[in-house]
């Protein structure tokens, strides 16, 4: 059944034409307390929908609809290891991922958590290895590089956490340097190993099929670099000291030359988005050590069973997907900015891009139908600060309608006497809470602004969450992560799409392997479009 077909969702029309021509401003006029109504929390993360153009009824018609679209069924079905992936007939298991060890949860007949364990297990081997100085190169020094290799999931969340978790190494992780290539035309790879020492860098190939051109064609120049390098070593020997390979994948791992030993594996049902608690999180750990990667999972356990078993009226992830069910299907609002007022969290809008675009881009349902309502809206965002400096006259003055995230720790150098730091966290909190008000409530909270120039007015009302930690840690990160899986899959229910398929990139590199043939010397472009045709002939004037 479409989601237009409810009682919920028609109900919601009606009460949305009331809204739509509310003002956020006089929301909380009418209800000066409107945080102790919309602020709620789970551990250390508090989320705040204060500022959202929302009433009591509001919320009480979104949970209405979430129950007619039976989430709570779905939500058993993710957890409990159905095929909810049906295009690919598989499970999306990411939750068992973080599930603590001793619990069970058997799935086609395997037994899945003490699986992941053994992985765990065999990742925090490696791990120790690397950080006691055991792993050494092909000239007997211990590595002290490590460069990861893979593109999307393989990248954006392990590059992401280990941004955002830098300052939570431990001692023994300190003189280990972790970098992240991703890049197809080399420019990265190229520019790093440009001052790196080849006797001292290990590189990890993340892949889930072992197949990503992009990826291994950066693994196969390591490879050639390495072999350059070290002209008596034997390239079976620098593939046994410099490489690791994580991939669902392991007989094409070894036919590219990594042994059993150097290979962690994960399963078919990891998404790639979703893959970051697995092994793929190999350079988390190595950031923050094994104690810290599990106390990420911790993070995102704790979110899961507050997902699975809190009543929808105070759950944070289904409370956040119904706002956002409201803004897009009801508001008709289709761009969401997500704005960090932390620097260590300047790549969650690239995550969180492709966690959301890539899960809920889609506009055929379950059974095939093509949708007649939105689906996912368009995300971008940058760290506050510098967001204020670049697409905020947009938000503030512009002609669009944009939902905002604004994510931001309470405390930070609490630790430290140093008051400068401390004045710093204060501005950038100070920043952060004023434009969140300014964009939802407008120039109304500054006195005499009726009386400025039309050029200089804030209309405001435009919906603002906030979500405040308490501090960034590696459990609060895992908590937030997980809170916005969450949210994806419960929007997924809502718009009755598949959010663990992603077959909307699989025809551009089919495409591109054609085209890749058609730039040798002796193709023929007849074959192509006119566009095609001619830019493949004024390329290869240029590279005669």
């Amino acid at each position: 059944m479409s989601p237009k077909d409810t009682q919920a969702w028609t109900d919601l029309q009606s009460h949305a034409y009331y809204m739509s021509q509310s003002h956020i401003s006089t929301l909380f006029q009418e209800s000066p307390d409107r945080f102790s109504q919309f602020g709620f929390a789970q551990d250390d993360l508090l989320l705040d929908l204060s500022k959202q153009r929302i009433t009591d009824e509001t919320l009480s018609l979104l949970i209405k609809l979430a129950k007619e679209r039976d989430l709570k069924g779905w939500t058993e079905d993710l957890f409990n290891g159905k095929h909810i992936n049906d295009s690919e007939d598989r499970p999306a298991l990411h939750t068992a991922l973080r599930t603590p060890k001793g619990d069970k949860l058997e799935v086609d007949g395997v037994e899945i958590i003490e699986e992941v364990h053994q992985n765990l297990e065999r990742m925090d081997a490696i791990v120790n290895k690397i950080h006691s100085g055991q792993w050494r190169g092909y000239t007997g020094h211990s590595i002290n590089t490590v460069v990861n290799i893979g593109v999307g999931g393989s990248d954006l969340g392990p590059f992401m956490a280990c941004k955002a978790l830098s300052e939570n190494q431990p001692a023994e992780a300190r003189a280990l340097k972790v970098h992240f290539v991703s890049s197809m035309d080399g420019s990265q790879l190229a520019d790093l190993l440009s001052h790196l020492n080849p006797a001292r860098t290990l590189f990890v190939i993340s892949s889930k099929s072992f197949t990503t051109i992009d990826t291994l064609a950066n693994a196969n120049t390591a490879k050639e670099w390495l072999k350059a390098s070290s002209n008596e070593a034997s390239e079976s020997v620098l593939v046994a000291r410099h490489f690791i390979g994580v991939s669902a994948s392991p007989d094409k791992a070894l036919s590219w030359g990594i042994p059993e030993s150097n290979q962690l594996a994960f399963w078919d049902w990891t998404g790639g988005r979703y893959s970051m608690w697995s092994t793929i999180g190999l350079p988390i750990a190595l950031k923050l050590g094994a104690k810290g990667f599990r106390e990420v999972l911790a993070g995102a356990h704790a979110m899961d069973c507050h997902f699975r078993d809190t009543p929808f009226e105070q759950n944070l992830p289904v409370l956040i997907a119904m706002i956002g069910i409201w803004n897009i299907n009801f508001l008709n609002i289709n761009a969401h900015a997500i704005l960090p007022y932390d620097g260590r969290l300047s790549h969650i809008p690239a995550y969180l891009e492709q966690l959301e675009m890539e899960s809920n881009g889609k506009s055929v349902t379950r059974d095939g139908k093509a949708t007649d309502y939105s689906t996912c809206p368009i995300l971008w965002g940058e760290v506050g600060t510098n967001a204020q400096h670049a697409f905020y006259q947009l938000l503030h003055q512009g002609t669009e309608s944009v939902m905002c995230d604004f994510i931001v720790a309470a405390r930070r150098y609490h630790d430290t006497d140093n008051a400068e730091l401390q004045h710093q966290h204060q501005l950038n909190l100070a920043n952060c809470l004023a434009q969140s008000r300014i964009l939802a409530l407008g120039d109304s909270v500054i006195e005499g602004a009726e009386d400025a120039p039309v050029y200089k007015r804030y209309k405001g009302n435009q919906p603002c969450t906030t979500i405040l930690l308490d501090e960034l840690t590696p459990y609060t990160f895992g908590q937030l992560i997980a809170m916005y899986e969450h949210k994806v899959f419960v929007q997924s229910v809502i718009w009755d799409i598949n959010p663990f398929d992603q077959w909307g990139v699989e025809l551009g590199k089919k495409v591109a392997t054609t085209l890749l043939e058609a730039l040798g010397p002796e193709a023929a472009t007849s074959d192509f479009d006119s566009s095609t045709q001619g830019l493949l002939q004024h390329i290869a004037m240029r590279n005669q």
